[in-house]
């Protein structure tokens, strides 16, 4: 990987438009990517 990001919200910068779909790997609670979950509802795009 060329690019670290310190948090979701930087990874996420300038890559979310509107109906867009993402695929995250992720299994039961303890597996899940909240935090990105959280930084692509809080990103403005629409569904």
């Amino acid at each position: 990987m060329s690019r670290v990001d310190s948090d979701p919200t930087a990874a996420l910068d300038g890559l979310l438009h509107d109906n867009m779909t993402i695929a995250a790997g992720g299994f039961g609670l303890c597996g899940i990517p909240e935090n990105l979950i959280a930084a692509l509802r809080d990103g403005g795009a629409k569904a």
